[in-house]
């Protein structure tokens, strides 16, 4: 296991990777917590308040963010400085992200329904990360041998290749697996082949005149929603907490 820790993940300078997501998924974690014993009114926990003003995590957040990124920049990534930097980086995102909602809408919406894109943001950039740390680089240059490493040109072409899939696929309204697609190989080949979701860029510029391929899209993405958005919607429920019931509202629109 020592073997294995110091060729993996010391040696290659991976360690101030994994402290940050440790970090930041740590921090993320506690920060939902607190906020949710807040909302029951539980614990000894209560919002931050400055003269009357609600200061948001994401405030302190920044900061960390800052600090960290400026510190692990100035700091060697083999070295205790760029540890404690990666440390800081990580809580700091963890903050930010958590609000991440927020700072989208310019509005506090954490406990409402667009308050899911934290939650959202926050497992997409933890799976992102995790692939990193794994090993895998952007546009699948990872699998390229030496001698194509060595031909500019064939790493060129590669990358070139796979950021025009992730492109089209993100067109296409699928921008989780556009950006997967930038990391996995071939994962973005499968949203650029597959059909267009309607409303989406690709969908009104080449269905426009194609009513049988408006009508499958169509068909294909209710079912696709039918079936995974429900299980999406109680995961987030259960990582960051079931969103406030929307208001009702009135016959006049109010």
């Amino acid at each position: 296991m020592g073997h294995w820790w110091v060729r993996n993940i010391v040696e290659p300078g991976k360690l101030p990777l994994l402290l940050a997501l440790t970090a930041f998924l740590f921090t993320f974690v506690v920060t939902r917590v607190i906020t949710r014993l807040i909302r029951a009114g539980k614990g000894p926990f209560g919002n931050v308040q400055a003269g009357g003003l609600h200061i948001h995590h994401v405030v302190p957040g920044v900061v960390l963010t800052v600090g960290g990124g400026f510190g692990a920049v100035a700091s060697d990534r083999h070295g205790v400085g760029g540890a404690i930097a990666a440390v800081l980086f990580g809580m700091g995102v963890g903050l930010v992200l958590d609000e991440f909602a927020l700072i989208l809408h310019l509005d506090d919406v954490y406990w409402t329904e667009e308050g899911r894109k934290s939650v959202e943001v926050v497992v997409l950039t933890a799976a992102l990360v995790g692939l990193l740390l794994a090993g895998f680089a952007p546009f699948g240059v990872n699998d390229l041998s030496a001698q194509e490493l060595q031909d500019r040109g064939g790493a060129l072409g590669t990358i070139a290749v796979n950021f025009l899939f992730a492109l089209v696929a993100l067109s296409k309204g699928k921008a989780r697996v556009a950006i997967f697609g930038a990391i996995v190989p071939l994962v973005a080949l499968v949203g650029a082949v597959r059909l267009a979701r309607p409303g989406s860029p690709w969908a009104r510029r080449f269905y426009g005149r194609r009513p049988r391929a408006r009508a499958k899209a169509a068909l294909r993405t209710y079912r696709h929603d039918r079936r995974w958005a429900l299980r999406s919607r109680a995961v987030q429920d259960w990582i960051g907490g079931k969103p406030d019931p929307r208001p009702a509202r009135l016959p006049d629109g109010r």
